[in-house]
């Protein structure tokens, strides 16, 4: 079990820190998504399709998945995208690690095998491995000989992504180190930017869902 909090939400909390798979998924879909969105994507598709077993999932015809995945609210501001890497990364998961996505981590103990694993896995870049081994680390004590190096400066103490959440005051400390870094001109692992890009206009971007005031 992990220690992690992020969606607010008790159930799919709990799902992220007692399944391998939707801590797979929720990383996967923390991109370009307020991060409580992109980690509640496994509890809304364990939801629709009544269980979150990468094998039955693989095993859907894509544009059956890429339905469930539409329907509102979407999993993602790319819904169509993100569709396809989670039906991919259920496949990989289905045919190499036994249906289990901690099987990607339980058994070696080396880092860089894991963080291979990862890189290998659609939509990890990098950087998404490099945090999501920072995220096994810091809740889930999953350590492996190298995590640390794996995770680079992810593995420090500063508040810097998910991998440091584990309840809403910590939460509200990850989102003010982004923007004091944002405002310094600073990358994610506080590297100065260089250049300031935009992402071009998509047909088809879906906007998060209205979140109700509390």
């Amino acid at each position: 079990m992990g220690t992690l909090y992020i969606t607010g939400i008790p159930e799919s909390d709990a799902l992220l820190n007692s399944n391998g798979t939707a801590l797979l998924i929720g990383m996967l879909l923390d991109q370009q998504v307020p991060m409580e969105w992109a980690f509640n994507g496994a509890f809304t598709l364990k939801n629709r399709l009544g269980h979150l077993d990468p094998r039955k999932i693989a095993a859907l015809d894509p544009d059956v998945f890429l339905t469930l995945c539409l329907d509102k609210p979407a999993i993602h501001r790319f819904p169509a995208a993100m569709a396809k890497r989670i039906h991919a990364v259920c496949h990989i998961i289905a045919t190499q690690y036994q249906n289990k996505g901690e099987n990607i981590w339980n058994d070696t103990d080396d880092a860089s095998v894991v963080f291979d694993r990862l890189r290998a896995l659609p939509g990890y870049g990098e950087e998404k491995a490099q945090i999501f081994m920072a995220l096994l680390g810091k809740r889930f004590d999953v350590q492996p000989n190298g995590w640390q190096k794996a995770a680079g400066v992810f593995s420090d103490k500063n508040p810097r992504t998910v991998a440091d959440i584990t309840n809403p005051a910590t939460l509200i400390k990850v989102r003010e180190w982004k923007k004091m870094e944002k405002a310094a001109h600073r990358d994610k692992q506080s590297r100065p930017l260089t250049s300031v890009t935009r992402a071009p206009k998509k047909a088809g971007i879906i906007k998060p869902p209205a979140q109700k005031e509390k």
